[in-house]
């Protein structure tokens, strides 16, 4: 009986080119790790080059990827496993831009020191390969699947300087906190499979549409939805569970700090739409209230907590957590219209921000990098005095990182912030949209300080000259270039960002 029942199994069709970008980083991440185990150590910048090469690689797939689906519309993978849309593409290109920019900063940041080899590279791919499963799941099982992946690998890199006790006290608390917020998504999964019968996202949607009464929802749906809301509240940093990211941003090796408040971040909310926007819309009058008070907690308490420290490390971190405010407020906006026809601005300002935050963010630790690391790793407030008068074009670069962080016209960040509030405009929001105003005020002062340390500080005499390397300066300079660019000319990239809403279903 077994056998005649193995002889008619049927596996689910795999459409091999489809999955490219992520066959191309696995094989970027065993490549690394098999050969460089069994070769002599590689001659240097050799192991950032592969790392930045199959990014590069897995992110032109990923255009070819989004040209089809164009063509032919959107669909699933695997059986329904993993969706094979616009809104995934645009999260793996934004996913590989980042371990790009974070792998010619790392390559300097390791150089003449026991850390320098392939583990750290093969990391970041491994890190991205579940961050793009996170965006593309169709499965909340596979979506879990990719955050453990993403989560784990990013355990092991903020303690990767062995070296360091605050980069392992960074590391084991990452994991504790993270472990429990795991366990909440989990369980979160369980009670949502409980109420409608499935985890795939397709047949969840199919579900709840034919459900007999929505007007009194399922009490065993709304405590697996509250789950839910913790595991990846934890993930983004959103206020109340955002306590650990000051510490871990600042323990942390700066380059890995910076993949984290990226590619981190922007796959913790491309699950955050896939599993409240898609696959639960019938439920967003429960869940929106409480999205909206995320982005209320985490603009003022990242605004205002940020203005008080004075390490770089922990004003960026605590300025991300605001950041992780305003897109919250785009996700808010984007409940509106969950499961219409007509999607609204939300999606598309929200994958915005992402993209144009990743970008600003890793430009931001870049120079945090080069800083600390002429400065025996300190990255206090003094560190920066002066740093205009012994590095100008590195002090430029870092203020124009800054301004457009603040949300000064003609940067990205004008164009991210400008898209989340016209959004919640959009949809009557105007509260929210209100005080994301006022805190992006009072987040202003933050960046005027590091600002004026840098321009009117005085460097002491015997501060130490700052080298910019190549790939690290080849990064911040490609990172200004896109902060400008797109702030001058946004259309394209808009337009980009409007398809996401073609997502499958």
């Amino acid at each position: 009986m077994m056998l005649a029942q193995l002889d008619t199994f049927v596996g689910p069709e795999v459409g091999w080119f489809a999955l490219s970008p992520l066959l191309t980083l696995l094989g970027g991440a065993l490549g690394l790790m098999l050969l460089g185990a069994l070769t002599p150590p590689w001659p240097k910048g050799l192991y950032a080059f592969v790392s930045a090469t199959t990014a590069g690689a897995a992110a032109a797939l990923a255009m070819v990827q989004w040209d089809d689906i164009t063509d032919n519309g959107a669909t699933t993978l695997v059986g329904g496993a993993l969706a094979f849309d616009t809104f995934a593409m645009f999260m793996t290109i934004t996913i590989c831009a980042a371990v790009l920019l974070v792998s010619l900063l790392t390559d300097d940041y390791l150089r003449d020191t026991p850390n320098d080899g392939p583990e750290i590279y093969a990391l970041y791919l491994v890190a991205a390969i579940g961050g793009i499963v996170m965006s593309s799941a169709n499965d909340l099982i596979v979506l879990f699947l990719g955050l453990e992946t993403l989560s784990l690998a990013l355990y092991v890199l903020a303690a990767s300087n062995r070296r360091s006790s605050e980069s392992a006290e960074s590391g084991i608390k990452y994991f504790v906190l993270g472990g429990f917020s795991s366990a909440f998504f989990l369980y979160g999964i369980a009670l949502v499979y409980g109420a409608t019968g499935s985890t795939n996202i397709t047949e969840m949607v199919t579900a709840l549409q034919s459900a007999a009464d929505l007007s009194t929802p399922d009490t065993l749906a709304l405590a697996g939805i509250a789950m839910l809301l913790v595991g990846l509240g934890f993930k983004v940093a959103a206020v109340p569970f955002h306590l650990w990211a000051p510490d871990v941003y600042q323990g942390a090796p700066s380059p890995v700090t910076a993949f984290m408040a990226s590619a981190g971040k922007a796959a913790a909310f491309a699950a955050m739409l896939r599993v409240f926007v898609i696959a639960l819309p019938f439920y967003r009058d429960d869940w929106r209230p409480v999205i909206w008070a995320l982005a209320l907690l985490s603009l003022v308490v990242g605004s205002f907590l940020a203005v008080v420290q004075t390490n770089v490390k922990r004003m960026l971190a605590y300025s991300s957590i605001s950041h992780a405010g305003f897109i919250l407020v785009g996700v808010e906006a984007a409940a509106h219209q969950a499961g219409e026809p007509d999607a609204g601005p939300g999606m598309p300002s929200v994958v915005l921000y992402l993209v144009l935050y990743a970008v600003l963010v890793i430009g931001s630790f870049g120079v945090v990098t080069i800083v600390s690391r002429n400065s025996e790793g300190d990255t206090t407030l003094s560190a920066f005095d002066g740093l205009a008068k012994r590095r100008p074009a590195l002090a430029l670069a870092f203020t124009v990182f800054l301004l457009a962080q603040a949300g000064v016209p003609f940067t990205s960040g004008f164009i991210a912030k400008f898209g989340v509030i016209q959004a919640a405009v959009e949809v009557d929001s105007y509260a929210i949209a209100v005080i994301a105003m006022v805190t992006a005020v009072v987040a202003a002062f933050l960046y005027l300080r590091i600002m004026v340390s840098m321009w009117l500080g005085d460097a002491s005499d015997d501060a130490p000259g700052v080298a910019v390397p190549f790939s690290a300066g080849l990064a911040i300079t490609a990172a200004v270039a896109f902060t400008l660019f797109v702030g001058v000319v946004p259309g394209w990239l808009i337009d980009a960002a409007d398809t996401v809403t073609a997502y499958a279903r």
